[in-house]
């Protein structure tokens, strides 16, 4: 029996497609006879809105996109199916441990769709309950025209290091879900002292990764802390001197996962949208921008490396899913 530690190390190490299985079918034209479907996303807002337009360019099907945080979108559909109002159709989000536990709840709809059997094991449920959209590299990276090669932190610990005070700024995992899993397992690594020290050395917190890029091309900060390498990325593409760092004691690698919503009012449409999700067109939009696709027959983005050439830190979803509420708190006596 292999624990979700072990099905995370085959994807990052190995990146095996998972065991082939059935494709379920989508029923094309009952999908657009409902003609709508509303998603909740924390995918980044432009890369959300290109993939809404090229679905409904192919099929006619208006998608009404609600984007925020992770966290945030988590708290409102939890919130929204407590009070037993689904109005959602679709769900993506940046939590695997939620994604987990939701499923233990029977708030998803089981959907196996297209290309399903090309996203490794450790990035989707056995039975479809929720699938990676994409894959998020979380790291450092920081302003190289501010900051010589011969400066920059190669470890987490070196972070601690006097001379970055005041230089640093990372996400808030109370809104931001990626930050949970990152934190957390800092948190188990180095112990909550790691955090008490970064505090002394000033470090900014700010919502999310979109105000980390900004905070860093604005020069107000100039090293990203546990952020998600994509955005940096895609600034570098726009000409902005930003390098992503791979430090040596490891980055960290989380699915966002895609689920159809149980009992949504636009079903048919949801999980058209959901195997829409890993079609090429959407895939090839991830590595493209910077990111990294959802399946393993997709290349790295252009200059980043393959994750087999990196160390990768693994992820104790179980864990996290047990301690979400506990580390968000933690984190937040920390830093307020």
């Amino acid at each position: 029996m292999y624990s979700r530690r072990d099905l995370l190390a085959a994807v990052v190490l190995t990146a095996i497609a998972g065991t082939a299985s059935a494709q379920d079918a989508v029923d094309v034209a009952k999908a657009k006879a409902e003609g709508k479907l509303v998603w909740y996303t924390s995918t980044p807002i432009e890369t959300g809105q290109k993939i809404v337009n090229l679905f409904e360019k192919e099929y006619g099907i208006k998608v009404e996109m609600f984007r925020s945080g992770g966290s945030a979108i988590l708290r409102r559909f939890q919130q929204e199916m407590e009070a037993g109002r689904v109005g959602v159709d679709l769900l993506t989000t940046s939590d695997p441990a939620a994604a987990a536990l939701m499923t233990k709840k029977g708030l998803f709809a089981p959907f196996k769709p297209k290309n399903f059997d090309k996203v490794p094991d450790a990035a989707k449920d056995p039975n479809g309950n929720f699938i990676a959209q994409r894959l998020n590299l979380m790291t450092l990276y920081l302003r190289n025209d501010k900051i010589a090669a011969a400066d920059e932190p190669t470890t987490w610990d070196a972070l601690l290091d006097p001379k970055y005070k005041g230089k640093m700024v990372m996400p808030d995992p109370s809104f931001t879900s990626l930050l949970v899993s990152v934190v957390g397992m800092m948190s188990q690594i180095k112990g909550w002292e790691y955090f008490e020290k970064l505090r002394k050395n000033d470090v900014m917190i700010v919502q999310g990764n979109q105000q980390v890029s900004d905070m860093l091309k604005r020069g107000e900060r100039l090293i990203a802390v546990g952020s998600l390498d994509s955005y940096a990325a895609e600034d570098r593409a726009a000409g902005h001197p930003l390098k992503t760092l791979y430090p040596s004691d490891g980055v960290f690698v989380i699915p966002s996962p895609t689920s159809v919503v149980k009992g949504s009012p636009n079903p048919n449409a949801a999980r058209l949208f959901a195997e829409f999700m890993l079609s090429d067109p959407v895939q090839n939009l991830f590595p493209a921008e910077g990111g990294y696709s959802a399946r393993s027959d997709m290349p790295a983005p252009k200059g980043s490396p393959d994750m087999k050439s990196i160390k990768v830190n693994l992820v104790d979803y179980d864990y996290i899913e047990k301690e979400s509420a506990r580390i968000k708190k933690r984190f937040n006596e920390i830093f307020q």
